[in-house]
């Protein structure tokens, strides 16, 4: 196994990553500042108020997204996994 290939299955589950946690944490930052918004506009500081909504973003984005996300990572790993020939000899 050379370092190029070493680099490039790297790069490969580095961009997987990505792609399986920018639509999670991009609404949760959006939630979180428009909830921060809102409490400098009101002076609340309750810490709840931020928590909730984020989880129920999270939650209702694992809902709709869930499912092509877990295709996403299953076709990389079954690619990765038919490649091993390939990456060892």
């Amino acid at each position: 196994m050379t370092p190029e290939i070493i680099y490039t299955v790297g790069q490969q589950a580095m961009i997987v990553a990505v792609k399986l946690t920018v639509p999670l944490l991009l609404p949760a930052l959006v939630v979180g500042l428009i909830v921060a918004m809102f409490q400098a506009a009101t002076q609340i500081n309750e810490s709840t108020l931020t928590f909730v909504p984020k989880i129920v973003v999270i939650g209702l984005v694992l809902l709709l997204f869930g499912p092509t996300m877990l295709q996403q990572f299953l076709d990389y790993f079954q690619d990765l996994i038919k490649e091993i020939p390939v990456l060892i000899g």
